[in-house]
C-alpha cells in the first residue's frame, strides 16, 4: 500500500507548493480584499509570532518523535544481535545433533533478519517476513524438542535464550510500524498553512514581496523532508544499517 510518509522528497515537493500557494493567497487576495490598517498592524504582528512560535513547537516536537523512533529502532537491532549471538552460544548447552542443527537455522534466521533491514523492496519484503516465520517455527521446535526429552535446568537456559531471539524480532517489527500519526502530520500542516497565510496577508513591500514570500515555505518544508526522512524506515536516505547483525555475522564461522 501507497504511503506518501515513506517518500520525504514528495513530502517535500507538495508541502513548498501547498505553502507557497498558500502564502501567495494572503498576499495576493486577501490583501487586495482588506488591506492591513495601520494600527491593527501591532495585533496582527502578536498574533503572526504566536502563530509562527506554536508552528516551530510542532515541528521541534515531530522532530523529537521522529528522532525517538530512529533511536528506538537503533536499539532494537543490538538487542537482535546480542539475543541471537546468546543462543549461538546456549545452542551447546543441548545435545550435540541439536545444537548443530540450532546453529545452523541461527545462520539462516540471521542472514534474514539483515535482509529485512537492507531490502526496499515490499515483494522482496514480504518474502523475507514469510521466510523468517518458517525459521522461527523451525528454530523454536528445534530448541523445546531436547527440552521436551530431557527436562533440566541447562537446556531449559537455551530454550529462554531461543525465547529472547523470537520476542526481539516482534520488538523491533513493532517499532518499525510506530510512526508519527497522520493526525500530528495533520495539525502540524495545518498550522503551516496559516502561518503562511498570515505571512502573505501582512507583507508589505509588494514589491519584493512575492520572493521573500517563498522563504517560510521552504523553510518548513525542509523541516518536513528531514521528519519524514528520520520517521521513514527505509524511505529517504537515513536508514537503520544492521551493523551489529553484519558483524555478528561476519564473526560466525564458515559453514
Amino acid at each position: 500500500m501507497f504511503n506518501e510518509f515513506n517518500h520525504p522528497l514528495l513530502i517535500f515537493g507538495v508541502a513548498f507548493v501547498v505553502l507557497w500557494l498558500t502564502a501567495r493567497i494572503g498576499w495576493s487576495v486577501l490583501k487586495k480584499r482588506r488591506e492591513l490598517e495601520p494600527e491593527a498592524r501591532e495585533d496582527f504582528s502578536v498574533v503572526l509570532g504566536a502563530t509562527l512560535t506554536l508552528l516551530a513547537l510542532m515541528i521541534g516536537f515531530s522532530f523529537s518523535m521522529a528522532i525517538g523512533r530512529y533511536d528506538q529502532r537503533k536499539n532494537y537491532e543490538e538487542a537482535e544481535a546480542n539475543a541471537i549471538g546468546t543462543e549461538l552460544v546456549r545452542a551447546g548447552l543441548l545435545p550435540p545433533a541439536d545444537a548443530a542443527t540450532v546453529r545452523a537455522l541461527l545462520g539462516k534466521y540471521l542472514a534474514q533478519r539483515i535482509s529485512f533491514y537492507l531490502t526496499a523492496d515490499q515483494q522482496r519484503l514480504r518474502e523475507i517476513n514469510a521466510r523468517t516465520a518458517q525459521l522461527q517455527n523451525a528454530l523454536w521446535s528445534a530448541a523445546s524438542g531436547p527440552a521436551s526429552a530431557q527436562p533440566n535446568p541447562v537446556v531449559a537456559l537455551a530454550v529462554s535464550g531461543m525465547n529472547d531471539v523470537l520476542n526481539s524480532q516482534g520488538y523491533t517489527q513493532a517499532a518499525w510500524w510506530n510512526r508519527i500519526p497522520h493526525a500530528a502530520w495533520g495539525l502540524m500542516v495545518l498550522i503551516a498553512i496559516c502561518c503562511n497565510l498570515l505571512v502573505g496577508y501582512g507583507a508589505r513591500n509588494t514589491k519584493v514581496g512575492g520572493l521573500l514570500l517563498m522563504i517560510l515555505p521552504l523553510i518548513v518544508s525542509i523541516a518536513f523532508l528531514l521528519i519524514a526522512d528520520i520517521d521513514s524506515p527505509r524511505g529517504g536516505l537515513i536508514h537503520i544499517y544492521p551493523q551489529n547483525l553484519l558483524s555478528l555475522s561476519a564473526s560466525m564461522p564458515a559453514s
